[in-house]
């Protein structure tokens, strides 16, 4: 069993031999994974030691303090906090060692193929299809809101096996190659004037069994593991006191004297003193995940993320008052990755209104909380036992 202070001592032998300041930075984090210390707790051999996931604090801590490179997790973050855990858990050892390591040290960017125009809420009323010839499968279809399409080169995508099945039943999850010619991604402009997020058209993509993750039809199972995955990474995040969303505030709060009022005042209380809990509640979900695979609490994360960035961003452009109705460009862009507290306070507030859709709409989740969280009785499903072909549309 490895403790705390070898790993200390494997991270300074990294170090050592190859040291930041003059290491490529893929060069170094190459090395840093096949040291078993990109994260911890995966297995030996992708990237990890087998080890509580508790003791990467302590390897991060040597390696911050060395200056060395990180691997762009807001970049590559689909990849790593939500195709990374699947693969691990439902991969075969070629898909693991194929896929992890490109993944991790940012050479490989991917996305997630799982909403479609007609199935967001209901995820699990998809329509794309999969159809098996020899060795591969043909999928046809079209997939909505998706984050990084335009820099990817590996999917996560879900998509019908068998249409004769319950719509949750019939579904298989499969790794698509983003550059086969039959995968189109056009841009969707935002409410911010960028298109961050795009929708892809597949037209008669053919994907290796050997890409398909789980078994055949049991598709949403190992979405799941996307999912939870999926929420505690955008709620859950690790942040410092006053990071996030209420850290802008805060600090035009102190610097500008002359836009206090007693009114803003109270409300700024109330909303730093809730990001905080929001922050602690996030380090004890973390805290939670080296026992197991994370549950529904995420949901309440990010359900709680939503409403606060919002709030508080609204809170922002009240607080500057003419100066929050600006917005410094209307360009058009397709940026490659989301920088909240990097942009001004029009930003913000336009980007935080997808907060609620993204990773899961808040109505859903708050569906999820109720049942799987609270045991409250379940939704009533008319469509539970149905055939997805024979389902309304």
């Amino acid at each position: 069993m490895t403790d705390a202070a070898e790993l200390r001592t494997l991270t300074r032998e990294l170090l050592a031999e190859y040291p930041p300041a003059t290491t490529e930075p893929l060069d170094f984090l190459k090395a840093r994974f096949d040291a078993g210390l990109a994260w911890v707790h995966y297995p030996a051999g992708l990237g990890g030691l087998d080890v509580p996931r508790s003791l990467q604090a302590v390897v991060d801590a040597e390696l911050a303090a060395a200056g060395a490179p990180d691997n762009d997790p807001r970049r590559i973050g689909i990849g790593l906090g939500m195709a990374a855990p699947t693969v691990l858990k439902y991969g075969t050892e070629e898909q693991k060692r194929r896929f992890l390591r490109p993944l991790w040290v940012g050479e490989e960017v991917w996305c997630q193929l799982f909403s479609e125009p007609g199935a967001g809420s209901d995820l699990a009323a998809l329509g794309t299809r999969a159809v098996r010839d020899g060795d591969d499968w043909v999928v046809d279809g079209q997939k909505v809101w998706t984050s990084s399409a335009h820099l990817a080169r590996w999917a996560i995508l879900i998509a019908r096996t068998d249409p004769a099945l319950p719509k949750h039943q019939g579904i298989s999850y499969f790794i698509c190659d983003m550059t086969d010619p039959g995968v189109e991604v056009r841009p969707l402009r935002q409410i911010t004037g960028e298109a961050e997020f795009n929708e892809v058209f597949l037209t008669g993509v053919r994907i290796p069994d050997a890409h398909r993750l789980g078994e055949v039809g049991a598709g949403w199972k190992v979405a799941q593991t996307t999912l939870m995955n999926e929420r505690v990474s955008i709620g859950g995040m690790r942040i410092p006191r006053e990071g996030g969303m209420i850290g802008p505030v805060a600090r035009a709060w102190r610097e500008r004297p002359e836009l206090r009022t007693h009114d803003l005042h109270q409300r700024l209380l109330a909303l730093w003193v809730e990001a905080e809990v929001a922050r602690l509640t996030g380090e004890r979900l973390r805290q939670q995940l080296v026992a197991g695979q994370p549950g529904p609490e995420g949901s309440g994360m990010k359900l709680a993320f939503a409403r606060l960035n919002q709030e508080i961003s609204g809170l922002e452009v009240e607080l500057l008052g003419q100066e929050g109705l600006l917005y410094s460009d209307w360009t058009m862009r397709r940026p490659e990755l989301v920088d909240f507290t990097g942009r001004d306070a029009g930003y913000r507030y336009l980007r935080s209104k997808g907060n609620s859709i993204e990773g899961g709409t808040s109505e859903v989740l708050l569906n999820i909380v109720a049942e799987r969280v609270l045991g409250l009785p379940a939704e009533p499903r008319n469509d539970k036992d149905v055939a997805w072909k024979d389902l309304a549309r």
